[in-house]
């Protein structure tokens, strides 16, 4: 059974900092790359962040360069988004998702995912 277990979420003020992670089990870690996306309250769904798990490379989305930081602990099966000088803005529910293939897949579009977890709130006071 494929799982995504997402964590980390939490209220914190601007300029703090959380760390998210996903869990992954029930797929083959090395095959797949894993991304995080948001979705606030009446918004639609954004891209954040993706790594690939066989290469290590990476994509931000522009609103979270130079703040947040995607990694994977392959042996874990573990990606985790490390989220600094956070903003109100960046209040969401954060999602983990699994996406079949290596390199370029990183820049795919949520629909493209294969597999997703549930979601952890993040709140950022102002």
């Amino acid at each position: 059974e494929v799982q995504l277990q997402a964590s980390g979420g939490g209220l914190v003020q601007a300029g703090g900092s959380l760390r998210l992670s996903c869990a992954a089990s029930g797929f083959t870690f090395d095959d797949y790359a894993i991304g995080w996306f948001r979705q606030a309250p009446g918004k639609e769904r954004e891209r954040v962040s993706c790594i690939s798990s066989s290469d290590g490379s990476t994509y931000y989305a522009d609103f979270v360069k130079g703040r947040f930081i995607i990694s994977s602990d392959n042996a874990k099966n573990t990606v985790y988004l490390q989220m600094n000088n956070l903003k109100p803005e960046d209040t969401a529910v954060y999602y983990c998702a699994a996406i079949a293939g290596v390199g370029v897949v990183i820049y795919s579009d949520w629909y493209e995912y294969n597999y997703w977890g549930q979601g952890t709130l993040v709140t950022v006071s102002s």
